[in-house]
This record gives C-alpha cells, structure tokens and sequence, in this order.
C-alpha cells in the first residue's frame, strides 16, 4: 500500500507510573519509590517533548486497585500533575483521564480549561464512563451505573462542559485600560443548561484557550463506546492484537464518523504498543522473560476474575485455559466487555496455560505487547500505519523510564528516517500537532447556535 505523504504518524507516550508490565516495580531498572514524585514525571516528560511527541497520557480510576499488595498501583490524580508537568515543558501535549460518571460538568470543565490556559493550548482531556464498579461507594453511589445510562449522561455531560467552553467568545476580552473596560460581558454567555441529568448556569471563569478549547480524547471500543467517539472524539485510544482487527475497527469509527457529518481525517486513531526492545531478538525475550519471571500469580488471577467474573487457583496455572472461561466475550455491551473480548481472542488463537495468559496479560493489560529489535518495531509501527489500522500508537513501555528512553533513542531515529515521524514539533498546541483545527466556537458568525449535542 502506498502511503499519504501527507498523513503524519502520532505518538503518545502512555504513563503508568512504573511501567506497564505489571511486575515493572520489583525490577531492577524501576524506581517505585519516586510514583509520587512530581521531579520523576517531569523527567519522563522531558524524555517525550525532546523526541517530539504529540502528547504524554495519564490513565486514572477514581478508585484503588484491590491489587495494591502485589503491584505499585497507587497513582497521582491526573489534572494536577498535568498543572505540574506544564510548567516544566513547553511544547508537548498533555492529556489526563477524567470520568462523566464520577465528575460535575463545571469543575471538569474549569479544571481542564485551566490546564489549558497555564499549558499555552496542550490539554487534552480522555473521556470515560468509568468502567470499573469499585468506584461507586466513593462517591456516594449505591450501584455502579449500567452501560446505557453512563453513555447518555456522558452525552450531556460533553454537551454542557463545551458549551462552558465555548462562553467566552475570542474577542471578550478588551484590556482596554483608557476606558476601563476589561471585557465585554455581551461577549461572555452562560450555558444556561437544563437538561435530564444537569443543571448549570455558567460562565466559566476564564476564556478560550490558545487551541479554542482541550482536545477531546475517548478510549472506549464497545458499542457505546464506538458510537460516542465516531460523534465526538478527535484522538482514541484503542486495543488490538492483528493487524486485521485494528484495520476492521479503524473503518468502522471512520464510517461511523462520516455519518454524522465529520471529516474522518479530523480523528486520530490510536492504538497500544508496549515493546520490550533489544539489541537482537533473542536480547528482546530475555527481558520479557525477566520481567515475567517476576509477576506474582495472585495478582494476575485477581486481574483475570475482574475480566470473567471467574476465580482460578494457582494449582490451575500450568493447564490449559478452561474453554469456557471466556464464554461472554461476544456481549459488547460496555468497555470491560470489549476488553474481555480482546484476550478471548488471544485465547482461541493461542491455547495458553493459565500461566501463560497471565504472562501475555502482565505486559500491558490486553493491549499488543511487541518484543523483538528496535527495527523491528518499527517495522510493526510502519505496517500498520500504512495499512489502514492506526494513524500512531500510544507507546506503553513496559518499564518506566528506561522503556521510553530505549524507544525514544533505537526506534524514533528509525521512524524519521523512513519518513514517518516528525524531526521537532512545527506547532505549540495540541491540536497543531494532531493536525486539528481550532474550533470556532459556537457563538462565532458562521456558526452560531450549534452544539456539540446536537
């Protein structure tokens, strides 16, 4: 396949504390002991800006993982130590997970908007409904919301945090200091928002930023899921193992975007790469190995009982995986499911022991775990790239920060050099390097009245 010239790869870098491997803590090239050091996230975003890469990427649940005893799971809150990281950077983008399910519109989207602003354009928020029910009891909640119901108070949820957003029309503020005027109020509307879930006034208390307002990012794959990001997202973040299935699900947000009206080249389809890079292949599976050889069963039989709703017992770890163990995975209904979904897969295809699932899962969750030389990443990065599956990758190291620093030094250099990857930013904001427009704005002439709810 011949490639766009005029296409761009994006590369994230997705942040998990001590890496994505789940044993990343215990291994030698870790330091655990600096999660909550705000110096430690600063120089992972260094390494990032100094490759120029589009942005890096704070996953969060607003819950602790019941996993804490065998794996550093604890984690900062996102928004916050994005404030941290911007002050420190200048170019990269910085994007932070935040839940519809579990947040108040008018916070969210004056916490997001200050970012923005102190940022100078590099925010980036992912949208979630909160898959994991754990959340629940922390914030007054009886039950965990269904699937339905999470998505359409997500809907309004963006509806009334973009109308926030957009309050501030770009010419509002005057600093006109001969005549003592600062703004001008006709300039600045209230979202005035009544709707089935929220009530909200408005205005914010600051305008729009440098790229109008945060990039909107979305992660989820299950139906719901699809259907919110083809409507509103600009960047996702995805999971596939082939080829084949991320070219399938690339199409399909493209199509479902393009039926409602969108320019399909306006959402950058992302998925996840965590690779274990080596001098020589051989080199690469020696530390998938290490880290492996580390992992605690308990923890991972844990993970895979949150997946199938089934409890394994570490006698079982050297059998077969049980055949009916992933019986439900066709049932699409919400995020969890799409994710179980995902390792069925790995499942029928490969015949694992219950060990060796629980080693294909430590690297990454579900998403594709690539180990072999920094060509050969690239390679895989480059396939897929030119074949209709991804517009970039959110990098996932499996190990933090030597992971990011292996892949930033061996495998950028290849990308630049086959033309794929850019040699330093030619933008300052998010969007610019996403290659988005700024939006208009709903009061703006030519677009007044509209909404992204609409």
């Amino acid at each position: 396949m011949t490639r766009d010239p005029r296409r761009e790869l994006h590369l994230n870098a997705f942040i998990q504390p001590a890496g994505h491997h789940e044993a990343a803590w215990r291994h030698p090239a870790t330091t655990p002991e600096r999660i909550f050091d705000a110096d430690y996230f600063h120089g992972i975003a260094r390494t990032a800006e100094d490759a120029a890469f589009d942005a890096i990427f704070f996953a969060d649940i607003p819950a602790l993982n019941g996993g804490v005893e065998h794996n550093a799971t604890g984690f900062l809150e996102p928004i916050t130590l994005l404030a941290s990281i911007a002050a420190v950077t200048s170019r990269i983008g910085l994007i932070a997970t935040a839940s519809t399910t579990y947040h108040d519109p008018y916070n969210l989207a004056r916490l997001f908007a200050s970012v923005d602003h102190l940022s100078k354009g590099r925010a980036g928020w992912n949208i979630v409904t909160t898959a994991i029910g754990d959340a629940a009891a922390n914030f007054g909640f009886d039950a965990h919301p269904d699937p339905a119901e999470r998505y359409a108070r997500a809907t309004e949820f963006l509806d009334v945090v973009t109308k926030l957003w957009d309050g501030w029309e770009d010419g509002a503020v005057l600093l006109d200091r001969t005549r003592g005027r600062y703004a001008d109020p006709d300039l600045i509307h209230r979202a005035d928002h009544t709707g089935p879930r929220f009530r909200v006034r408005g205005p914010l208390t600051v305008p729009r930023s440098a790229q109008g307002h945060p990039v909107l990012v979305q992660a989820g794959s299950s139906n719901d899921g699809r259907a919110f990001a083809a409507r509103f997202a600009e960047a996702i973040f995805t999971a596939h193992q082939r080829l084949s299935d991320g070219q399938a699900f690339y199409a399909d947000i493209k199509n479902r975007a393009a039926g409602y009206g969108r320019d399909a080249a306006d959402i950058a389809i992302l998925p996840g790469i965590s690779p274990f890079i080596g001098d020589t292949e051989e080199h690469a599976h020696t530390l998938e190995r290490e880290f492996n050889e580390l992992i605690v069963p308990e923890y991972g039989l844990r993970q895979l009982e949150g997946l199938t709703g089934v409890r394994l017992t570490e006698s079982a770890l050297d059998e077969p995986v049980p055949a009916g163990l992933f019986a439900g995975a066709g049932d699409v209904t919400d995020n969890a499911r799409s994710r179980l979904q995902v390792v069925a897969g790995i499942v029928e295809r490969e015949r694992p022991t219950v060990r060796g699932l629980l080693h294909r899962l430590a690297g990454a969750r579900g998403h594709r775990v690539f180990t072999g030389t920094a060509e050969q990443v690239a390679d895989t990065i480059e396939e897929w790239f030119t074949h209709g599956a991804a517009d970039g990758f959110n990098v996932m190291p499996p190990f933090y920060p030597g992971g990011l620093e292996l892949f930033t030094s061996r495998v950028v250099p290849l990308l630049r050099e086959r033309g794929l990857f850019r040699s330093g930013y030619t933008g300052s904001t998010l969007r610019d390097h996403l290659g988005l427009r700024r939006p208009a704005g709903r009061y703006a002439p030519d677009v007044a009245g509209t909404a992204v709810g609409a």
